[in-house]
């Protein structure tokens, strides 16, 4: 009841189609059975509720008035058995009702995991991760309450209200009719106190929300490091303090709110039971109803008001739970961008050749990848829709050769490396790994083959060891051992008190930029991918590091197709070919000689490196 009449009675103005309801019954499918052993025992659990007024009736009426004292041992046993039976039936109902409940938020859960995972990585660069976590935490527990407290509530209100009412009727209509005459005066405040404390919960949650936000952004290790370096404590301190101090004097006022809720319904529950007692005792005397029957009726007025307040806001209670599906299922229809072909095509054994054949690319506008809902902003912001990020780019890289992507910034080198990767799909034109086109191809036959390492490589808050194996599960720790040795990292390894079992913190922030670049690298190594792709690997080594790692992945990428972006350009100087892009279009190729002797971009653009560097 409380649940009921504290909650959003907003909702009530939302739609619900019928579609939407068939949809949901689905998922009820799989408990059906377990769904009608749970209506069964609130059926039964009701019938047992009204039956113990009736029973302290007999002791009362054919036990103690008449003096019979077996009528009094056999009822009082009858009553003690009841009771028993009664807490088991509620055991019984529980377990029913979390199987359901459990099993419904674990079937929702894992399919909107999985849903989500298939997205494209234009959703993730667009929907709020904690939006995103919140619909596969309170939006699916609200859908699971459909199953559970809505139904079993609405189902099991509605029959104890029926047989209350029919029993009350039964042994006196006039204290029943008195009963229901005191409904509004019941109900009344009960929904006033509920609006209010529907406010208050609303602004509780916003600036906890705040509190929330201010102390995540503050207590991961990037956040830390800013505020020791740029922050000011005292001030920190303040606008969390004011922040903190909001949440505390909202916390009273609700506490005191739903103490004068609870004060006014014991109140009119007192006044009830006061007028039951003070009709019910004159129609005693005068003979109309025996003082059993008006001790049953006191205790059935006690489960007349729950069940009549609560089924007074069902509306509001259905229509929760049906909005958190909607909301749960405006996941599960969002299409993937990039889908896995119907018919699958297998890349070929052996050395992969890479092409580019006349590709162009823009950015999928905002609702073709994410949902409004799940954005921080305005579907219509950070939206390039006019712009070509990528103009008939066309080049062939050959089995086992290295391709260097370099030009400045913006240009549109990573986003010809997420092509190839299939995070997006090219607007024209088709990317081919052997002769085979990738989108006929499936993700993860397309992944396998391929090994990427960014320039900020992440690492998961686990072992080092975890992290490595993230490439390839089954590794051996020789396998390990080798990849860590070529990646450079193995003596840091060594030098841990742990070893490959050492925590890397957040993101890997316990590791040094290169140390962390390092061990992305030797995950690369570990993975032995057939085509290799490079986004500036190699930034954040020093320059004695650097070449170790040149040295290593000279050896790795034997053999290999590989793709490197590269802005210090002397590490490239060995490429088969050489890709400037500027602007979303190659505008140079060649070699490193070939594209010094034209004298054009490239040859610039190596003579500022060369100078600047030599001036350093």
């Amino acid at each position: 009841m409380y649940r009921s009449l504290t909650r959003d009675d907003s909702v009530k103005d939302k739609k619900v189609s019928r579609a939407l309801v068939k949809r949901i019954l689905t998922y009820a499918r799989p408990y059906k059975v377990i769904i009608g052993f749970f209506l069964l025992t609130l059926v039964v659990a009701s019938f047992m509720s009204v039956a113990q007024p009736l029973l302290f009736r007999r002791i009362v009426d054919q036990g103690i008035t008449p003096g019979d004292a077996s009528v009094v041992t056999w009822t009082a046993i009858f009553i003690a058995l009841l009771a028993i039976g009664d807490s088991a039936l509620g055991l019984v109902s529980r377990y029913f009702s979390a199987r359901i409940g459990e099993g419904l938020i674990f079937d929702l859960r894992t399919q909107v995991y999985d849903h989500v995972q298939s997205q494209s990585l234009a959703f993730f660069t667009r929907a709020q991760t904690g939006k995103l976590i919140s619909r596969l935490n309170s939006d699916v527990i609200g859908a699971q309450q459909a199953f559970t407290s809505t139904l079993g509530g609405v189902i099991g209100n509605f029959i104890s209200l029926t047989i209350v009412l029919i029993t009350m009727f039964f042994l006196s209509w006039q204290i029943t009719l008195a009963s229901l005459v005191l409904v509004p005066l019941f109900l009344l405040p009960a929904r006033y106190m509920g609006r209010r404390l529907q406010t208050m919960t609303r602004e509780s949650m916003t600036v906890n929300a705040e509190m929330s936000s201010q102390m995540t952004e503050r207590f991961n290790v990037a956040g830390a490091l800013l505020v020791k370096l740029f922050g000011r404590p005292r001030e920190e301190s303040e606008s969390f303090g004011d922040k903190a101090a909001v949440v505390r004097d909202m916390g009273v006022r609700i506490a005191m709110a739903n103490r004068w809720f609870f004060t006014a319904l014991t109140l009119v529950a007192a006044l009830a039971t006061a007028v039951t007692y003070g009709l019910g005792g004159n129609l005693v005397i005068q003979g109309s109803i025996t003082l059993g029957t008006l001790l049953a009726l006191v205790g059935l007025l006690a489960q007349l008001y729950g069940p009549l307040t609560a089924l007074s806001n069902v509306r509001v209670d259905v229509m929760t739970a049906l909005v958190s599906f909607d909301r749960v299922f405006e996941i599960l229809d969002l299409k993937p961008l990039v889908k896995d072909p119907v018919n699958p095509v297998q890349l070929p054994k052996g050395p992969l050749d890479v092409v580019f054949d006349h590709v162009s690319f823009r950015y999928p506008s905002a609702d073709q990848v994410s949902l409004e809902s799940l954005s921080s902003v305005s579907t219509s912001e950070f939206d390039r829709l006019e712009e070509e990020i990528l103009r008939d780019i066309s080049f062939t890289s050959p089995e086992g050769t290295l391709t260097a992507l370099v030009g400045p910034s913006g240009a549109g080198k990573t986003t010809i490396t997420a092509l190839l990767a299939r995070l997006y799909d090219p607007t024209s034109g088709t990317v081919q790994i052997g002769d085979v086109d990738i989108s006929r191809v499936l993700a993860q036959d397309l992944r396998d083959s391929m090994g990427v390492v960014t320039q900020d490589s992440h690492l998961f808050h686990d072992t080092i060891r975890a992290n490595l194996l993230y490439a390839r599960p089954r590794s051996t720790d020789a396998e390990i051992k080798k990849a860590c040795v070529d990646a450079q990292i193995w003596p840091l390894i060594e030098s841990l008190p742990t070893g490959l079992d050492t925590v890397v913190g957040d993101r890997g922030y316990r590791l040094s930029g290169g140390e962390k670049q390092r061990i992305a690298l030797a995950r690369l190594l570990l993975k032995s991918p057939r085509i290799v792709i490079l986004d500036e690997a190699t930034a954040h080594l020093d320059s004695e590091s650097e070449r170790l790692v040149h040295q290593a992945l000279d050896n790795a990428l034997a053999g290999r197709t590989s793709i490197v972006i590269a802005h210090r350009l002397s590490t490239i100087r060995n490429a088969h070919q050489i890709l400037v892009v500027v602007d979303g279009r190659i505008v140079e190729r060649g070699t490193h000689d070939q594209l010094i002797q034209e004298g054009k971009i490239y040859s610039e653009l190596y003579s500022t490196q060369f100078s600047d560097s030599t001036k350093s």
